[in-house]
């Protein structure tokens, strides 16, 4: 039964198993911590939230294999701290791109709309290289960015 605790208790913990060392119990820790926050955080004005999510200093480049893990582990945390964490495009683009901008991952993180039916609609995403980036398809396209970060001139 897809509705009993128990399959929802599992869905939730098969995050769990990712984490293979202290180092990524640590890493889990500290994104469901910015994820916890990311809804207050894109409240602020958005030349002071770039300012908190940008590294002070460019890191080195980790590598496509830490990249996935930050992302794996951003949704992940997402589905385990339902209803703590907010899912959402808002707290998923917000705290993925703090940690992949610290893991040295040249991102941006845009901030669109765009026509869902008869309906305007917002969207957060990431984007590498001018392509959305770990990002799911049926969102591809649809969204017309008015905001992007880093901003011209903005990043380390």
């Amino acid at each position: 039964m897809r509705s009993s605790w128990r399959w929802r208790a599992a869905r939730r913990l098969r995050v769990l198993r990712l984490v293979h060392s202290p180092g990524d119990l640590a890493l889990l820790a500290r994104i469901a911590l910015v994820a916890a926050v990311a809804p207050a955080l894109v409240r602020l004005k958005l030349s002071s939230l770039e300012r908190l999510l940008e590294p002070r200093q460019a890191p080195a480049d980790a590598g496509a294999g830490r990249a996935e893990k930050i992302v794996t582990f951003v949704d992940g945390a997402l589905e385990a701290g339902r209803p703590l964490l907010r899912p959402g495009c808002l707290t998923r683009g917000v705290t993925a791109y703090y940690f992949l901008r610290r893991a040295g991952v040249d991102v941006s993180l845009r901030f669109g709309i765009g026509q869902m039916g008869k309906d305007l609609a917002g969207h957060c995403w990431l984007e590498k290289d001018g392509e959305p980036y770990m990002e799911p398809e049926e969102s591809r396209g649809v969204f017309t960015a008015v905001h992007t970060m880093p901003s011209a001139g903005g990043g380390p």
